[in-house]
Formats: C-alpha cells, structure tokens, sequence
C-alpha cells in the first residue's frame, strides 16, 4: 500500500501530518509533504495512514493497493 498526494488540492489542514508523523510532515507553508515511508507502508502504520487519507477535508490524499 502507498499514500498518494495530490498537491494541488492540500490546503494546509494538517490533520495528516498530526495524526499521522511517522508518513507526513509540514512544507514550510503548512501542506502535506508524504515522507517516503508512505510510498510502502509497513502493515504496523496501515491503521494510520488510512486514518491520515480518511481525515483530510480536501481529499488531497488517496491510497493505491
């Protein structure tokens, strides 16, 4: 599994990157940046990253099985 970003519809919510550190992180404006963990989430981080992907308004974030 892998979270994918779609950059021009984050809006620097931020509940990515607070539910979920270990696969997002803040660019200097406050937008997702995916960490290269999230391009082949361990099974351990599966919970989370769907929690990530699920919790953004803009739906800038999708998963590919």
């Amino acid at each position: 599994m892998r979270v994918i970003l779609d950059p021009e519809r984050c809006q620097g919510h931020g509940r990515c990157y607070t539910l979920t550190p270990e696969l997002f992180e803040p660019d200097d404006l406050g937008h997702c940046v995916v960490l290269p963990l999230a391009k082949d989430v361990p099974p351990e981080l599966r919970e989370a990253a769907l929690s990530g992907v699920a919790n953004c308004p803009e739906q800038a974030l999708s998963v590919e099985e």
